[in-house]
């Protein structure tokens, strides 16, 4: 695991120190991601420079160093994560006649890209992985991303500059740097608590989608203008007629491709352990490194004193069963406190998931004790773990009840609906706020007019059924909810469901948390379930064989019964969810106040002040559990304040001009 940057353009620095003195500062933005070694290489003739901040996992001698060139020559790259079947590619290549010094994947990448070409050569790669690679011969710079968008990668034209790189942080250390505000990313925002690709908070500056890459030619570069991206993996394509499996059947040839993915990405030539939260995912993900391990696998695992929050003593009771060694860590709101300021700086842009927080604490302490630790990440969506998964099909199915209720207004709350007119309609709201009612009435509005389910779902898991109720300025851009369905989705509402999960909230959420926090502990994540093999085994099974009742994941649990007695897994699904609504009350009053102070927001000109205030104020009382909305605000304004203190301006962006 490492991190990288780099840049090209027609407004470069004047002299060759000079480019590598701003590669050295890219790569120093990053150097979480890479502690151990960092390289820098600059082609004056191509005008593009390269930075690469190393982890060392494999091969931890200088011939696994980058940026690494290829034996010819032809290509250079610097690369991001792993490509757990380097050992098999590297004998194929061998016996083609390949030669190498060392053990690095890195180097196979490059052999590989040498006999097959690029984009045949990432249909061959399984791993998690994001890389920046150069043909020296062809002029060409390519970027691209592994299949389930594991490792990151954004890009972009600033002026006359195009960057890239692993994180936003190291983009804008470069002098052409602008960074203005995206308007169109706020209303994504406030509505799922995160910016999903390809947007970012900074105009101009894109993330790559995942299973994609692109090409930028270097001989006819056009300020402004990007290439479209490529898809050399598409996930509908895994759907398909598979087998007719039993249940039984389908857990016995998971438990086998499981033990064999999680056999592979245990290969590390450092400490390695596990998180493990007591739930079926991760619980499985360490039943099966403890079969294949000679020694107690490292476990780790975090816990609240709130009740309700903690599942430590789950994980603390599998741990004991499946005997590992295992660590456990109890959150304080302290710990939080102390944690808060620095989301900023780990996560580069707004991110309002809270179970950040704990991701982070957990990572910070299992670096302490290993270098690369693996994840039960990805169970819910390949085998429809989520409750909300039957409570969405059911609430489509009735979706006529609500509808029927709500004819007769207007596309819009008219500002002349009075309190008792909207308690009227809404009788079970009767003693809610005027504002709480209007809120849950237009939420309750937009998900009755949905005319898909791909759209009631957008509506139902949204945290602001309309942002602009708070934004000042509102353009939405599209994204994984609102691009059309493929053709190859299958017409089951569950495949829909888990293809639209897997499409924007795994990768936008989910594995942005992980890399995030984890790489600032700089600590490696590795994700079996999310081996290419896993998923495309799990796309192909009957949707129905993984539901019973509203229990999902049976293939999975199954699987996991083998080794873990029932008692110790059967219980309602938690999450990792963090007491954030007890906390605004508490010890971190004080610092959202702050934040959303009313002249503050009046005078930067993103938010509507007396919306916000008014949210904030019903939330301190008591009277609503508005957490969630408010947690996706005051992470940008968090996420603002570090960005003017580090410029020194309180500059307003184009837009809101």
């Amino acid at each position: 695991m490492c991190g990288f940057a780099g840049f090209t353009g027609l407004d470069l620095p004047a002299t060759r120190d000079q480019c590598e003195s701003v590669l050295d500062s890219m790569g120093h933005a990053i150097l979480h991601r890479g502690p151990d070694a960092g390289g820098v290489w600059f082609d004056g003739e191509l005008r593009l420079g390269l930075i690469h901040r190393r982890l060392s996992i494999i091969d931890l001698s200088e011939l696994g160093a980058q940026p690494m060139a290829s034996e010819s020559g032809r290509y250079v790259i610097s690369f991001n994560g792993e490509i757990y079947n380097f050992r098999n590619l590297k004998a194929e290549l061998e016996s083609a006649g390949a030669r190498f010094r060392g053990h690095s994947d890195t180097e196979v990448m490059l052999a590989a890209f040498e006999a097959w070409g690029v984009e045949q050569a990432l249909a061959r790669f399984n791993g998690m992985f994001a890389f920046a690679l150069v043909d020296r011969s062809q002029r060409k710079l390519y970027l691209a991303r592994d299949r389930m968008g594991e490792k990151p990668l954004y890009y972009g034209w600033q002026g006359r500059t195009f960057l890239f790189g692993s994180e936003l942080k190291a983009l804008t250390c470069h002098p052409s740097w602008k960074g203005e505000v995206n308007r169109s990313a706020l209303p994504l925002l406030l509505r799922h608590n995160l910016i999903p690709a390809p947007h970012t908070i900074y105009s101009g500056i894109h993330k790559l989608l995942p299973a994609s890459f692109i090409s930028l030619d270097l001989e006819h570069l056009v300020p402004g203008e990007l290439p479209e991206s490529s898809r050399y993996w598409r996930l509908e394509d895994q759907f398909g007629d598979g087998p007719d499996w039993t249940l039984e059947g389908a857990s016995s040839h998971l438990e086998t491709l499981l033990e064999e993915v999680v056999g592979d990405q245990m290969v590390s030539d450092v400490p390695l352990g596990a998180f493990l939260s007591g739930g079926v995912d991760s619980s499985t993900i360490v039943a099966l490194m403890q079969k294949q391990a000679s020694q107690p696998v490292r476990t780790f695992s975090i816990g609240f004193n709130e009740e309700g929050f903690n599942e430590a003593v789950h994980a603390a009771a599998v741990a004991s069963h499946l005997g590992t060694d295992h660590t456990e860590l109890y959150v304080t709101e302290q710990n939080a406190m102390d944690l808060i300021p620095r989301l900023p700086q780990i996560y580069d842009e707004p991110f309002a998931d809270s179970s950040q927080l704990p991701t982070y604490l957990v990572s910070q302490m299992t670096r302490k004790h290993v270098t690369v630790a693996l994840s039960g990440d990805g169970g819910d969506e390949l085998f429809c773990g989520y409750t909300r998964y039957p409570n969405m099909l059911r609430g489509w199915q009735r979706r006529g009840s609500l509808g029927s209720r709500l004819k007769g207004l207007s596309g819009r709350l008219p500002s002349g609906v009075t309190a008792q007119a909207i308690r009227a309609l809404v009788p079970s709201q009767r003693r809610r706020s005027t504002e709480a009612i209007r809120f849950r009435l237009a939420r309750a509005k937009a998900i009755a007019s949905a005319q898909s389910l791909s759209e009631f779902y957008r509506q139902s898991v949204s945290f602001w059924p309309n942002p602009a109720m708070a934004l000042v300025a509102s353009r939405e851009g599209r994204y994984g909810l609102t691009d059309p369905l493929p053709d190859q989705v299958p017409d089951n509402d569950l495949k829909t469901l888990m293809w639209r999960d897997l499409n924007w909230y795994l990768p936008d959420d989910i594995l942005t948390k992980v890399d995030r926090a984890a790489m600032a502990c700089s600590l490696e994540t590795r994700i079996p379930m999310l081996d290419h093999r896993v998923v495309s085994f799990a796309m192909g099974l009957p949707a129905a064989i993984n539901m019973q009742g509203n229990i999902g994941k049976q293939v999975l649990r199954s699987v996991l019964y083998r080794h873990v007695p029932r008692e110790l897994i059967d219980r309602p699904k938690q999450g990792f969810a963090v007491p954030v609504a007890v906390w605004l009350r508490g010890s971190l009053r004080e610092w959202a106040e702050d934040l959303l102070n009313p002249t503050r927001l009046r005078e930067q000109g993103y938010f509507k002040p007396d919306m916000v205030r008014q949210i904030w104020r019903e939330h301190l009382a008591g009277w609503e559990e508005y957490s969630s909305l408010l947690w996706g605000i005051l992470m940008f304004q968090a996420w603002l304040k570090e960005q003017r203190e580090c410029i020194g301006t309180g500059e307003i962006d184009e837009y809101a001009r």
